[in-house]
């Protein structure tokens, strides 16, 4: 049995992480502890710099020690890309020494996750506002990859993000997808994704990478393993290219 932990700001799409277990297999499990947001704001960068401090990290870190996880993602890519490449690095390691295990967060998961596939060129499909959204096209340029396009959406708060159907996500990833990108990325681990990975990609006609998604390949690629899931898109049906 391999235990992953995810460390997961609020309640929002939470219910992404047993149907993407449930797809996996026997043999892995989730295990998902809630920190807690302060404020659930997603147009105040002070406010998603604070959900991912050392002191929110490290109390939800307790409940994941005692179900005996392997490895821990810090499952929030605003709250971690809005500290800059520097700044998000140092968030993991404060988590990896807070944690006593491997470590990462989905910002970073974007990146490798891109690597993984074989991809450089990427759109990015951002329920953010637009500061918020350049912030991370910003992260994902510091880990090497081009930017062809970025769409805001303009939403301020995860809860409403999680209220978001199939056709407002096939919405959003139609509208960030321009001629040029490999990839479309939807960044927002409050938006629902699981279970519309294989429709994103036959409509887009190429891979989608989400944040729960890549959150919990990130959190599998730590414990050395690979799994292949057609359900979960590209990125679980490819051979690995790279060890980020």
């Amino acid at each position: 049995m391999t235990a992953l932990g995810f460390l997961y700001p609020g309640h929002s799409a939470e219910d992404d992480y047993p149907r993407i277990e449930q797809l996996l297999g026997s043999d892995i499990r989730l295990d998902l502890v809630h920190t807690d947001i302060g404020e659930d704001a997603h147009r105040v960068v002070d406010a998603l710099r604070e959900t991912g401090s050392a002191e929110r990290l490290a109390a939800g870190m307790e409940g994941l020690r005692l179900a005996g996880v392997e490895t821990v993602v810090w499952a929030c890519t605003s709250g971690s890309f809005v500290h800059g490449w520097q700044g998000a690095q140092e968030q993991v390691r404060t988590l990896a020494r807070l944690a006593g295990m491997p470590a990462s967060s989905t910002s970073f998961a974007f990146v490798h996750a891109a690597r993984e596939i074989g991809v450089r060129r990427v759109a990015v499909g951002a329920t953010y506002p637009e500061d918020v959204t350049t912030l991370f096209v910003e992260f994902l340029r510091a880990g090497g990859l081009e930017v062809t396009g970025a769409r805001s959406s303009g939403v301020v708060t995860a809860a409403e993000v999680g209220t978001w159907q199939e056709e407002d996500v096939l919405t959003l990833a139609r509208a960030a997808d321009v001629s040029g990108a490999e990839a479309v990325l939807l960044p927002d681990t409050a938006l629902h994704t699981a279970a519309h990975l294989q429709l994103l990609e036959k409509v887009l006609s190429k891979p989608v990478l989400t944040a729960n998604q890549v959150s919990v390949w990130e959190g599998l690629r730590l414990a050395d393993r690979r799994v292949n899931a057609p359900a979960l898109g590209t990125l679980f049906t490819r051979h690995p290219l790279v060890q980020a």
